[in-house]
């Protein structure tokens, strides 16, 4: 694997980094675990929860990569759905039955039951917003008997066991529902049972000796929110962290090569440009802003070449989307004239401002006058959504909840989609998003989601960059540590320190 050669960090801003993890992982038992038998993990991960942890929000994806919160199914490395709270699964037009395992408690010990599971999906497809893996999509969930539960859809829908593999959907004990807002304390199926949060700073994992699969062989898991990339990584070079989720690229050279690992994933750096209202409601405009971006010297400058420039929306981490890709028809570009842009980002992701710095550069000389507004995400995500912004630039998962793109597409351009940044109204794309979810699995499907993204990216609402590789740090004492390119699994039953 490259590593860069940039130079070392000076030693104010090393000892700067070290100050800022001082007593970042006080307290914790890492030398031995409260069970006496092995080492806890130390977690450094790099967003705070957002939403109290709430499974109903992007949240979910930390309580499934703590190996906390389970789903009926779960995904296998080719994106298929496989067994997990559920055994088994048959489909009869609008309605698909499932048969819940056996044996099954939750960390507070009640048992696992088809009322358990119709509580926690009834809940998730009645929530708002709803998880986007819901989009556009109407899911009515029903007990048989205590072992079997019917999920029936308004339409067919090919995609239900995907879709029921999202971490957005996962099923809790009956006291994760008492209040408006949904707590997953103490109330998963995991090898690991949440035990304590400290609001954003913070929490703590321990084994559950009463899991389904077998027990664990970490005892616990001490997890702490640091944002800031520099602090991540000094947390493992120090040796303060035992796994670092999302290290820098600017930071990958400062570690040693054999506590890095460099995985293609299925994320895109993209710029979504406002087609409701501002400059960028001008089409040909929208195309001058595309003609501007040198995406080659992005992923050269900012990502030093760690990253593969964008062809599409979708990435090399789906080989099948470059083979059935076709060149896509878009306006011609207009003059800018000095129209002034505003363009935010967050810095949740270190890189993110540093090519917001260098699209301001790239936008000026091609005659816009462009302000940034940078914020942390939780401070920034609802103007984002609301369409406040001239553009946005956005790290975006184009697989996250199902192992398909189909989700992703609707969601980010459909007129009615929960994330949808660009504002986009467009009949053509919404036509083509809701072709694509509803066509059965196979090549017709994905020829019908690479119809879709030529829809979007024919509108220039969203204009790729780069997909990314994530880079994850593991101390050398970590054994089994997953590398998931989705992102929904990190400590595992099989992960524990030497």
């Amino acid at each position: 694997m490259r590593l860069s050669t940039r130079s070392l960090l000076p030693a104010t801003a090393l000892a700067a980094t070290s100050a800022l993890l001082t007593g970042c992982f006080a307290g914790a038992e890492s030398a031995t675990g409260d069970q006496g038998d092995g080492k806890r993990v130390r977690l450094a991960m790099m967003q705070p929860p957002r939403s109290g942890l709430s499974p109903l929000t992007d949240d979910a994806f930390k309580l499934s990569r703590w190996s906390t919160a389970e789903t009926l199914v779960k995904l296998d490395a080719d994106g298929n759905a496989v067994p997990a709270l559920a055994t088994k699964w048959r489909q009869s037009g609008r309605t698909w039955t499932f048969e819940i395992r056996d044996g099954v408690t939750f960390h507070d010990g009640t048992k696992l039951d088809a009322q358990a599971v119709v509580r926690s999906l009834t809940r998730a497809a009645g929530a708002a917003p709803k998880p986007r893996i819901l989009d556009g999509v109407e899911v009515t969930t029903k007990a048989v008997d205590a072992d079997t539960v019917t999920v029936t859809t308004a339409a067919e829908d090919p995609l239900v066991p995907q879709r029921l593999s999202s971490p957005q959907l996962s099923i809790l004990a009956a006291k994760a529902y008492r209040g408006k807002s949904v707590n997953p304390l103490d109330a998963g199926t995991g090898p690991f049972e949440l035990t304590k949060v400290n609001g954003t700073s913070s929490a703590s994992l321990d084994r559950y000796d009463g899991y389904w699969g077998g027990k664990a062989k970490a005892p616990g898991i001490d997890v702490r929110f640091v944002p800031d990339g520099t602090a991540r990584a000094a947390a493992l070079r120090s040796g303060e962290a035992d796994i670092v989720e999302a290290v820098p690229v600017s930071q990958a050279a400062l570690l040693d090569e054999d506590l890095i690992t460099e995985v293609p994933m299925p994320r895109t750096n993209t710029l979504y440009l406002n087609t409701g209202k501002g400059v960028f409601k001008d089409a040909s405009l929208r195309a001058a802003a595309r003609e501007a971006i040198d995406a080659k010297s992005i992923v050269e400058g900012v990502y030093e070449g760690r990253a593969d420039v964008a062809q599409g929306l979708l990435g090399p981490a789906l080989p099948w989307a470059a083979e059935l890709r076709t060149p896509v028809q878009r306006a011609k570009a207009g003059k800018a004239d000095g129209e002034t842009v505003t363009i935010g980002t967050f810095t949740d992701r270190a890189e993110l401002p540093e090519v917001a710095a260098t699209l301001q550069q790239q936008l000026q000389k091609a005659g816009f006058k462009v302000k940034l507004d940078i914020r942390e995400y939780a401070n920034i995500e609802a103007d984002m959504l609301a369409g406040a912004f001239d553009a946005f630039i956005l790290s975006r998962a184009t697989v996250l909840d199902s192992g398909d793109p189909a989700a992703y597409l609707y969601s980010d351009f459909a007129s009615d989609g929960s994330f949808n940044i660009p504002q986009l109204a467009d009949t053509k794309v919404d036509a083509a998003v809701t072709k694509a979810g509803e066509t059965r699995t196979g090549e017709t499907r994905r020829k019908a989601i690479i119809a879709a993204e030529a829809a979007v990216l024919g509108t220039d609402a969203a204009v790729p960059m780069l997909h990314e590789r994530v880079i994850q740090g593991d101390a050398a004492g970590v054994v089994g540590a997953a590398h998931d390119p989705r992102e929904r699994e990190l400590v595992t039953a099989d992960t524990y320190v030497k």
